[in-house]
């Protein structure tokens, strides 16, 4: 059985990653690509579908596991109950164009004897693939994939594996290194470690030299940052939304979803987060890789695509593997693709202006690709969708949808306004002016005092947690301050918010599912506006505590049996807690600032003004 959710760790290369367990085992992990087939699939099933573990021999008291500062090298002690000590490091050098994962085997204290099992699966854990002996290690090869093991540990075969055992003295060094090429390829060299290592945490810190931040949950947000890195496709820019397939939203449950794809929606959000703490290269090269992939009609434009642009996403279940804690199906690729979510126009145009507004270099191509978008949304916006949520069941016309067709309107309206571009800035404006009313009318319900998740529906949805955060309407409207408390009483359990009511059979899906950690994050958000920073620093507090031993987080979280759920580590989760943690310091000052501005432009509306400090956007 794989260890909890929140026992792993990532390490990679902004191609592809790995996860490794508290136990020392690679349970997880996908070759060459963060989409292609995991090598080490045990993630979703067992050892017999492929894992790496190099782990001590005798019985381990305790395990202790952290960063090295400012980067994504990971060392993991093990201590056994006779007081030895041995410590492995793991690392995926960046940036040499072949993907391989590092192990070094170090000696702390004692002599202690130490255990290498590797079983390579291809193709998530179907394929066994041809084995032979070379130099220092072997060569494993079936169909387009040849992955070789090469180190100082001697290895054998054995059972259909690969297995080694060895003593490790104090100030001893050993490594094994995982190499991933095509299978037409010439054999390459075998890197020094000690060296890679050394270039490898170089990386990292260069990178983590640009980190703007001063507020007091600096080191959390670094950290959330650099994992946010993690998930960035370097060669294209594109972002994924985290870096597994099929961890569940319910244990046992059906709701397994592959998140290998970059959603326009997370992705954005990540470069909104990326841009504020001074990180404008991924923004540049997102906006590059957002261009190419949805070049051509706007009506054809996706929610989500491949991490180089591709547009087919063909869902289907892996019928080999018993799923996380027996959760089936398996599922990669994703149905969503085609769906229809118009909140992603607003999402693209908001990245779009603050990439304006950070001083990135204007470029012709992406206004053009907005104008087109304008146009599109123009009458689109009309249309009921599937959502945020990517429900399963009929589309509606829900409010969080047409608020963020309604950013859309405003930040071209702002472009033209405030930076010179040239579009229908007075089509647009009563674009805005439309929907901000039809919203109010019909989003709203007075007897409840709240708005809804869709038209004509009574539902409280999480989402409705954005309104103010985008600038729609202002968090101390009564309207929103009602919206605020019914979330409260429907969604707010046990200290975190659900995304809506799953009982109620609205999303065409069976089952449960954890608190979404992003949302709650939301209603802290949403409290620092309302000046109930008290409240809202213990909710962010309560996230805090979530966090594992070496900062990551999962989609969500099960308060009742106090387990993270979904993929991981979730892209989301850590947008919610950079942006929060800003928020937090900030304590409403860029807001008051972005009023005042708001007032002395004639782009102002009645929705109250914008929040320059939220979602990591400045308006």
């Amino acid at each position: 059985m794989p260890s909890k959710i929140e026992d792993y760790a990532i390490v990679g290369n902004c191609r592809t990653a790995a996860l490794i367990g508290r136990d020392g085992s690679v349970d997880w992990m996908c070759l060459p690509r963060f989409d292609s087939g995991a090598c080490f699939a045990a993630l979703l099933g067992d050892a017999s579908h492929g894992r790496w573990q190099i782990a001590p021999q005798g019985d381990v008291a305790r395990v202790t596991r952290r960063y090295r500062d400012r980067t994504l090298v990971l060392e993991t002690d093990f201590e056994l109950k006779n007081g030895d000590c041995v410590r492995i490091i793991d690392f995926m050098p960046p940036g040499n164009g072949v993907t391989e994962l590092v192990r070094i085997v170090e000696g702390v204290r004692g002599r202690v004897p130490m255990q290498l099992e590797y079983i390579l699966r291809l193709d998530y854990g179907s394929v066994i693939p041809w084995v032979q002996h070379i130099s220092r290690g072997i060569r494993a090869v079936a169909g387009p994939d040849k992955v070789y093991l090469r180190g100082q540990i001697p290895v054998r075969g054995e059972a259909m594996s690969t297995v080694a055992e060895f003593t490790i003295g104090p100030g001893e060094h050993l490594s094994m290194t995982l190499t991933h090429t095509s299978t037409i390829s010439s054999r390459p060299p075998l890197l020094d470690a000690r060296q890679s290592l050394a270039d490898t945490e170089d990386f990292w810190r260069k990178w983590s030299k640009d980190f703007k931040c001063e507020h007091p949950w600096q080191e959390e947000t670094l950290r959330s940052l650099i994992t946010l890195k993690a998930l960035t496709y370097q060669p294209t820019g594109g972002v994924v939304a985290a870096v597994t397939t099929s961890l569940p939203e319910h244990l046992g449950g059906v709701r397994n979803w592959d998140y290998r794809f970059c959603w326009l929606r997370d992705a954005t959000f990540t470069l909104m987060a990326f841009m504020s703490h001074g990180f404008v290269d991924e923004a540049v090269a997102w906006r590059r890789w957002l261009v190419n992939a949805v070049a051509g009609s706007p009506s054809k434009a996706q929610i989500m695509y491949g991490i180089a642009g591709e547009r087919r996403l063909t869902e289907i279940a892996l019928d080999w593997l018993p799923g996380y804690e027996g959760s089936r199906p398996v599922r990669i690729g994703n149905g969503a693709y085609s769906q229809h979510q118009l909140d992603v126009y607003g999402e693209v145009m908001d990245a779009m202006h603050l990439a304006r507004k950070a001083g990135i270099e204007p470029e012709d191509t992406a206004w053009e690709l907005q104008i087109n978008l304008m146009k599109f949304l123009e009458t689109d916006w009309q249309h009921p969708d599937e959502g945020i949520w990517e429900v399963r069941g009929p589309r509606r016309h829900f409010v969080h949808s047409k608020v963020m067709a309604w950013v859309a309107a405003d930040r071209a309206v702002r472009a033209v306004e405030q930076f010179g571009a040239s579009g229908d800035v007075e089509g647009w404006s009563k674009l805005r002016d439309t929907i901000h009313a039809e919203v109010c009318e019909k989003g709203f319900d007075p007897d409840l005092n709240s708005f809804v998740q869709s038209y004509g529906s009574s539902e409280a949805d999480a989402s409705l947690l954005m309104l103010p955060l985008v600038g729609f309407i202002d968090a101390n409207d009564p309207r929103m301050l009602g919206t605020v408390d019914y979330i409260k009483r429907k969604l707010y359990r046990n200290g975190f918010v659900h995304r809506y009511d799953t009982a109620s059979g609205g999303d065409g899906l069976p089952g449960s599912e954890g608190t979404f950690l992003l949302c709650t994050f939301w209603l802290a958000d949403n409290l620092i506006l309302q000046g109930k920073k008290h409240e809202a620093r213990e909710i962010f507090e309560r996230l805090l505590s979530l966090r594992n031993d070496v900062g990551l987080l999962a989609e969500e979280y099960d308060p009742a049996s106090g387990r993270m759920l979904g993929n991981f580590p979730q892209a989301f989760s850590h947008v919610g807690l950079i942006n929060t943690a800003r928020n937090l310091a900030d304590d409403g000052q860029l807001l008051k600032e972005d009023r005042e501005r708001d007032a002395k432009t004639k782009s102002g509306t009645t929705s109250g003004g914008r929040s320059a400090g939220f979602l990591g956007r400045v308006v």
